[in-house]
């Protein structure tokens, strides 16, 4: 039986991860699935065929210490996945202007840092709304994640205290969110897998299910895949795993986050995706 890592953290309390589904189907085809932290510093990787990142949820605090695990993992026999160098290029959600330069469409997105309250006001006519949602380029589930109106002086002045010195993406609202929904199509080995539904809980706009948003399985529309056949195209290096995040508007779809590094899966959704994934593994690993 070989042995395959899946790298997660410390303590998965408070998280909803269904990563337990993999085990079984991975086994059948054999492969054991061991989960470590990527904080242990006492782990032989040579002693592993493989480490698939997994639930590493907690990284964007240490973002500098993660990447040094993961060249630690990469330089050892074990096989890496994602590949390294995919993970360092989408760790920074700047990553979103190379794909812009290569003709995906993303949602218009400024690039700034020190978010005083007078520089924030200008981004509303920039982009022409009334909401902005600004973010770290740097982040993980919603962290430092705000949505702000112009008369929110109070969510400014937060704003304006975790920017210093550190990189933030601003991007208009796109009301689709809360009205359809965030759509996650998911791609195994390069591969389609399957499409989720994401929408916010009333009064809010993250997805998260830790923020009460609702998740479901739905069938694509051809353009929808077609969207993101494009950027799976689009990228110089292939990842085992990728979760592609759009939002319609009008009538189209654009790109809000190419999820390459520790994505969930939602595995709990299509019964068939645990079975996708070992398959897309085995072929992988050939």
């Amino acid at each position: 039986m070989k042995k395959c890592v899946f790298l997660t953290m410390d303590s998965l309390d408070g998280y909803r991860c269904d990563d337990g589904l993999l085990h079984r189907p991975l086994k059948k085809i054999g492969w054991e699935v061991v989960p470590v932290s990527w904080h242990r510093h006492d782990i032989d990787w040579d002693d592993f065929e493989a480490v698939i990142i997994r639930s590493t949820w907690d990284y964007q605090a240490q973002v500098q210490a993660y990447l040094r695990a993961l060249e630690a993992i990469d330089r050892s026999s074990a096989r890496l996945e994602n590949n390294f160098e995919l993970v360092r290029w989408n760790i920074d959600k700047s990553y979103l202007k190379d794909l812009e330069q290569k003709g995906i469409k993303i949602v218009p997105t400024l690039w700034e840092k020190n978010l005083g309250q007078k520089k924030i006001l200008s981004f509303f006519k920039k982009l022409e709304t009334s909401r902005l949602v600004i973010k770290p380029t740097i982040s993980a589930g919603a962290h430092h994640t705000f949505q702000v109106s112009a008369d929110d002086h109070e969510i400014m002045s937060r704003i304006e205290t975790v920017s210093r010195n550190r990189a933030f993406m601003i991007q208009p609202f796109m009301n689709n969110i809360t009205l359809e929904g965030e759509f996650s199509v998911l791609y195994f080995g390069g591969e389609y897998s399957h499409t989720i539904l994401k929408k916010p809980k009333t009064d809010d706009f993250r997805v998260q299910e830790e923020y009460g948003g609702v998740n479901r399985l739905v069938k694509p529309e051809q353009k929808l895949l077609s969207r993101t056949d494009q950027i799976m195209a689009a990228l110089d290096i292939s990842p085992l795993y990728a979760r592609v995040d759009m939002v319609r508007q009008k009538d189209d779809f654009y790109l809000m986050e190419l999820e390459l590094i520790e994505p969930a899966l939602y595995l709990n959704l299509d019964s068939e995706s645990p079975d996708r994934f070992a398959a897309a593994w085995g072929r992988w690993m050939k």
